[in-house]
């Protein structure tokens, strides 16, 4: 297994108060846990973890790791949004998927990728449900 090195960097934060939502933080989820949430009216988000990188039986890469969520061909990153005051926990209420496939293979192969995306949609909402190019640019 080789390592691939993802850094994932999110602008245009929607507001730490959205749709009645208070509190907002958005996280990168690793396993079911939510990690270094960053409050969603902060300027930009920046996460960076490893991926594990094997082949598939059909020759193209599949990933592993504990960021790694999905089934082989499917595989994706979460990040969740969530409601964290201060003191209390995590209340995820919505998250996206950003799927490892659309990675283009050269950049598996370098070993290191950084993926960019807008975090609000155009209700003014954080970002959900799958994200794919052009709505994350893989470089």
């Amino acid at each position: 297994m080789t390592e691939l090195r993802v850094r994932i960097v999110g602008s245009e934060l929607p507001g730490a108060e959205c749709g009645g939502f208070r509190d907002v933080h958005v996280a990168v989820q690793r396993h079911k846990v939510p990690e270094g949430p960053v409050r969603a009216d902060a300027a930009e988000a920046v996460w960076e973890f490893p991926v594990g990188v094997v082949r598939g039986r059909d020759g193209t890469a599949d990933f592993r790791g504990p960021y790694v969520q999905g089934r082989p061909g499917e595989r994706f990153v979460y990040l969740t949004w969530g409601e964290l005051p201060e003191g209390g926990e995590f209340g995820m209420f919505r998250r996206a998927k950003l799927f490892l496939a659309d990675v283009p293979a050269e950049l598996v192969a370098s070993g290191a990728v950084e993926g960019r995306l807008g975090l609000t949609d155009a209700s003014g909402m954080p970002v959900c449900a799958g994200v794919r190019p052009p709505g994350i640019v893989w470089g």
